[in-house]
């Protein structure tokens, strides 16, 4: 990347794909919002070079690059002592209700009540479709602590979920 149009094109080209992957991890749209931008915002640091010129020569993968910085900026947010605070002077936005919100809302309160690094291995692994070896990479975890989490994770959700999936997924 040269120029600050190419970074540009990047970030818009990968901020519905980043804002779907951190939707997933904290289940609140503002908060993915806040993600995103923090991710963009960082990998563009990261970028920038001495004279202000912008150079990718050190990031072999930009959006896998954009992707590992997502995980672990929402990792180390849920750290915060700050993380679990919620705004209540907010009213909900209104939204017209589809055959999917059971399963969305269902799924979501599942993955919400996984650990940090469990739900990030579960969104990365089955939800974005990504390899062992890509998810050990980016959580910088090995192949065997990623098999590990993942199945104790769906383990969980599925003591969570039990018999209401099924049910959700059919109707």
């Amino acid at each position: 990347m040269r120029d600050e149009t190419e970074f540009t094109e990047f970030a818009t080209a990968s901020a519905l794909r980043l804002y779907r992957s951190a939707l997933l991890l904290c289940g609140d749209p503002h908060l993915a919002e806040d993600l995103v931008q923090e991710t963009l915002a960082r990998v563009y640091v990261r970028m920038h070079r001495t004279l202000g010129r912008i150079d990718a020569s050190r990031i072999d993968n930009l959006p896998a690059y954009a992707q590992t910085a997502l995980v672990r900026i929402f990792i180390s947010s849920r750290r915060r002592r700050s993380s679990g605070e919620i705004a209540v002077d907010a009213v909900p936005e209104v939204r017209l209700a589809t055959a999917d919100d059971a399963l969305r809302l269902t799924l979501g309160a599942a993955l919400a009540e996984l650990a940090p690094l469990d739900r990030a291995v579960i969104v990365l692994r089955h939800l974005d479709d990504r390899s062992v070896a890509e998810v050990a990479i980016a959580l910088g975890l090995s192949e065997g602590a990623v098999r590990n989490r993942s199945m104790r994770a769906l383990d969980r959700l599925r003591e969570r979920l039990g018999a209401t999936l099924p049910e959700l997924l059919i109707s």
